[in-house]
């Protein structure tokens, strides 16, 4: 990886410290209830009284250097632009736009280029910051109709950091075991550990996407689930784990092509199910479905985008952006070494020659 002049200089930086928060610890599972019903959720374990110990310096280093190349290409900050705020209506929604970018498809690649050099220096230090008792995370949750682009968001956006530092998990019908538990349980379950990017190729907005559109449970269970989902998001977020939401919107034309050709082309045909079919025949349920979750779960602590995806260039450049800036905002630094470095470098000298004198 591409250093950044700032990581260079972490050895001269003044002492930072890590915006850790309170102790992340693992999140309380949901416990058993009977299958199809919505189970009230374990109560959370009581907060340790606050002391007042002060929190010693653990990290340090130059703040990243932020990507400046292609910025001016954006006409405003792209999150606030794509939430979903008083008055959006899905129906009219134009997933061929391509609002606040006013570079052509070459310039948002180059950004793109630009800004994974920045991702992955952060992405690393996040890492950094978990192995060495760090208690935060970030997590990535795409939600989208088939053909989307989520696996190309993975590819593409997550495919520009190391691979050790994300935690990917897909999520469809709900296994058996799943289903004898609270619809949060195994959301839990795949939560990213502390350091890591996780990164949800549908979540647990299935179960009031899917849930609602086939009618899996009674009206009252599933309106209910989205009081449920905004205290769960709330308790990830106040245990240290940013929450970035994405709905990848794309119009039925874009998602017939997309379909299409899967079916001609042969290496594509795994890519293909039935089940798309039938899903994109419930279209309009689908449209009042997104319209119920992003006036219902956009909150202040994780607000959704909604971004035009029928450009995936687009898409994925917003993706990029969004990702970048969630872990600027964690103003991470580099792990302080826990020994002696002097002492190590000496020790290391001494064995500068071992194996190269002959015997």
């Amino acid at each position: 990886m591409a250093q950044s002049t700032a990581s260079k200089k972490a050895a001269k930086a003044k002492g930072k410290t890590g915006k850790n928060g309170k102790s992340k610890g693992k999140l309380e599972k949901a416990k058993n209830g009977k299958a199809g019903k919505s189970k009230t959720e374990p109560a959370k374990p009581a907060k340790p009284e606050p002391t007042d110990a002060v929190e010693p310096d653990v990290y340090t280093a130059d703040p990243v250097e932020v990507t400046q190349e292609g910025a001016k290409d954006w006409s405003e900050p792209v999150g606030p632009l794509l939430r979903p705020g008083d008055g959006f209506d899905l129906a009219t929604f134009d997933a061929g736009a391509t609002p606040g970018w006013e570079g052509s498809e070459k310039d948002a690649e180059q950004r793109m280029e630009a800004l994974g050099e920045e991702l992955s220096e952060l992405q690393e230090r996040l890492f950094a910051e978990g192995r060495t008792g760090g208690t935060r995370s970030v997590l990535l949750v795409l939600q989208g109709l088939d053909t989307s682009g989520k696996g190309g968001i993975a590819r593409h956006v997550l495919g520009m950091v190391d691979p050790q530092g994300v935690a990917l998990r897909s999520f469809g019908v709900p296994t058996l075991q799943e289903r004898e538990h609270h619809f949060l349980w195994r959301i839990r379950n795949a939560l990213p550990p502390t350091g890591r990017i996780g990164l949800f190729d549908r979540s647990h907005y299935e179960d009031v996407l899917v849930a609602v559109v086939d009618e899996l449970a009674p009206p009252e269970e599933l309106d209910a689930r989205y009081g449920e989902i905004n205290d769960f998001e709330a308790e990830l977020a106040g245990s240290g784990t940013t929450i970035v939401k994405v709905a990848l919107v794309i119009s039925p034309q874009e998602q017939y092509d997309r379909l299409h050709e899967r079916l001609e082309r042969p290496d594509k045909h795994w890519k293909f199910s039935v089940g798309d079919l039938a899903t994109r025949a419930k279209w309009p349920q689908y449209t009042q479905a997104y319209q119920r979750v992003f006036d219902r779960t956009s909150t202040e602590g994780a607000p959704w985008h909604v971004v035009p995806a029928d450009n995936k260039w687009f898409s994925r450049l917003v993706v990029t952006e969004l990702l970048t800036q969630a872990l600027r905002d964690l103003d991470l630094g580099w792990p302080v070494a826990d020994f002696d470095v002097d002492a190590a470098r000496a020790a290391l000298e001494e064995t500068k020659d071992q194996g190269t004198t002959a015997s």
